[in-house]
């Protein structure tokens, strides 16, 4: 019998952090022997499984790179000798592939954060990369994960090989916060993603010849804020882009009575007078990037730009705070101004120290705007984000809440006491389910993510039972954490192994509103009001999720629809409130004030949960305000 040649033991069997390469075993053997025969490739030491001999003999067949001699023989073609070559080569090339640090890897399972770090600190990566130890994602998660970064134009796919965008590396940067790691490491990522962009930006300085610094400074301050890639299938020319980003950044009410006009800038700088128009009006006044612009007209036609957190910002931002402030503290005490004589006293200050005199008619005209969008867009829609939805309420409401016996100064102080306590009594009794949700409870109050899931992954060996509810709360724990895909992840698998739990497709709801998926999200509502129109609960997050994407007069129909199905349900004090905020949204201000008020006294009467009783009292309150300021208040009905 001819003696049959076979590879190597590191392509046979290669590092953890490399995959059997199948068809480069077949090919090297054909390549390296006469012919082979089926029996070749499963005995020792090939031991290619039945099913994976069959599927890659008919690929390289297929393919042209190998060819059939009798049943059960095969022989390698010259366009299988290349093959085999371009792959010997890519296996001979030596590459060495960096993993996130424990500090990332052990936070949970963040795959997402995981991939766009792999992919930033590799140059590129394999889909076999993210595989292999010690990252082990499984092949559906890496496929939702994969493809929602490419989605969201984090990462590429080119040639079978994944690359990081710039928007991807700016997410990086972002990510780097979330975790413990030393100051020096983030301060040395971003210096990189700083250094790539100040390279372009030095050669479009030089290229346009521009030397003031307070102008480079500007205009850095915003490529670095503002992604090229955002708008680049449209306006194909980065070098455009930031022409116009220079536009803005020549305007500052700081270079003041300086002006470069549309007609000037464009000709000067060789750019369409109508697209430069046009981008500078998408940059400020739309919704295109979260980074937002104020504008402030001098005269006709003469507009200079400035953005949200930026020194000249930050310090009208305090100002102007100070000012409210002063006037909400002391309307008890004395009898105050209206809000043109505050506009007055904060015109009074700023045209001083901040801005020119000329600006003072514009700036009085732009100050009331500016305080709404303080009070609303960065104090009480912050609040909202995270309490306008009954979730907690769901996943809490069925124990006792140990808020209800410490108020949050108290909790503090007794934080690890506490704790302690709880584990104490754990040990005298450690199937006593109901002690463990107390300790998750206290750890997530106080942002303790880690603990919370490490505590979570012990429930679940102690209570199998309980899995639905304790998948839930880690699913929730993720979101808390800035982490909805992998916490969406968690309840789509819920939903694959326990199909006929209609409240699973309810959270699901939940969390694709989060991440912006509109159509899905209302998609599921409409099939569980159909399916179990007796429920209100599920009217209820319909109307969270149209109140979630601004559509308020749908959210009134269905949180009354909620009401009418059964107005005693556990959480239909919130349903009242937010009705009361749909018709503030509406300008319906007599409405607002009467659901808001119903609200709130459903409120006062719940018992239990104090913690969510607690934030819709302040949130109805805070409303109830709003009404207040409107004209509309309780002393009018009265």
């Amino acid at each position: 019998m001819e003696k049959v040649n076979y590879p190597s033991e590191e392509i046979l069997n290669p590092s953890k952090l490399n995959r059997k390469n199948y068809d480069h075993i077949i090919l090297w053997m054909l390549a390296n022997n006469e012919s082979c025969e089926w029996s070749n490739f499963e005995q020792k030491p090939i031991e290619i499984p039945i099913s994976t001999i069959s599927r890659h003999l008919t690929k390289l067949i297929l393919k042209g790179h190998i060819e059939k001699l009798t049943r059960g023989q095969y022989k390698i073609t010259p366009e299988g000798i290349k093959k085999f070559q371009e792959l010997s080569k890519e296996r001979s090339r030596e590459r060495t592939i960096s993993f996130p640090p424990d500090a990332i890897l052990k936070r949970g399972r963040n795959y997402s954060h995981w991939i766009i770090w792999m992919v930033y600190n590799n140059g590129f990566c394999k889909r076999s990369d993210f595989l292999e130890q010690p990252l082990s994602i499984n092949q559906s998660s890496l496929s939702k994960a994969l493809s929602s970064l490419v989605q969201k134009g984090y990462i590429i796919k080119e040639n079978k090989r994944y690359l990081i965008t710039q928007s991807g590396k700016s997410e990086y940067s972002r990510i780097l916060q979330n975790y413990d790691l030393d100051r020096q490491t983030i301060l040395d990522e971003e210096r990189k993603r700083i250094d790539e962009i100040t390279t372009k930006a030095s050669q479009f300085f030089d290229k346009f010849k521009i030397a003031d610094d307070r102008v480079k400074f500007r205009f850095l301050n915003k490529v670095l804020k503002l992604d090229y890639l955002k708008v680049s299938t449209i306006l194909k020319d980065e070098e455009d882009f930031y022409i116009i980003l220079l536009y803005i950044s020549i305007n500052h009410p700081d270079f003041y009575p300086d002006y470069l006009s549309l007609e000037e800038f464009s000709r000067f700088y060789k750019i369409e007078k109508r697209m430069l128009d046009f981008w500078v009006n998408e940059i400020v006044e739309s919704d295109l990037y979260d980074l937002q612009f104020f504008k402030l007209d001098i005269s006709p036609n003469k507009y200079y730009y400035f953005h949200f957190d930026e020194k000249l910002e930050k310090i009208l931002r305090a100002i102007t705070e100070e000012h409210i402030a002063t006037n909400k503290y002391l309307e008890k005490f004395t009898e105050l101004g209206s809000l043109n004589s505050m506009i007055d006293d904060i015109l009074e200050e700023i045209c001083e120290i901040l801005f020119h005199k000329d600006f003072r008619e514009s700036l009085r005209e732009f100050l009331p705007g500016y305080m709404k969008y303080l009070a609303y867009k960065i104090e009480i829609k912050k609040e909202l984000v995270e309490i306008h939805d009954k979730l907690e309420g769901i996943i809490w409401q069925n124990m006792t809440d140990f808020m209800q016996s410490h108020n949050s100064e108290a909790l503090e102080s007794q934080y690890m006491e506490k704790i302690k306590e709880i584990e104490n009594e754990i040990s005298l009794t450690p199937k006593n389910y109901d002690l463990f949700n107390s300790k998750i409870r206290i750890l997530l109050y106080f942002n303790q993510y880690n603990d919370v899931l490490t505590e979570l992954e012990n429930m679940l060996k102690l209570f199998p039972e309980k899995e639905i509810d304790i998948m839930i709360k880690k699913a929730f724990t993720l979101k808390k954490d800035k982490n909805v895909e992998d916490g969406l992840e968690i309840i789509e698998e819920l939903i694959e192994k326990y199909p006929k739990d209609n409240s699973l497709r309810n959270y699901k709801a939940y969390w694709l509103s989060y991440l912006d998926k509109k159509q899905e999200a209302l998609e599921i509502l409409r099939e569980l009001v159909k399916k179990e129109p007796e429920k209100g609960i599920y009217r209820d997050t319909y109307g969270e999720i149209l109140i979630h994407f601004k559509e308020y007069e749908k959210a009134i129909q269905e949180f009354q629809k909620a009401i009418e199905i059964d107005s005693n349900d556990w959480f239909i004090y919130q349903t009242y409130i937010k009705i009361g905020i749909c018709y503030i949204a509406l300008e319906n201000i007599e409405l607002a004030f009467q659901y808001l008020k119903k609200g709130k006294e459903l409120t006062s009467k719940i018992l239990s949960d104090l913690e969510s009783k607690n934030k819709w009292l302040a949130i109805v309150d805070l409303f109830l305000a709003e009404t207040e300021e409107r004209g509309y208040s309780l002393a009018k009905k009265e």
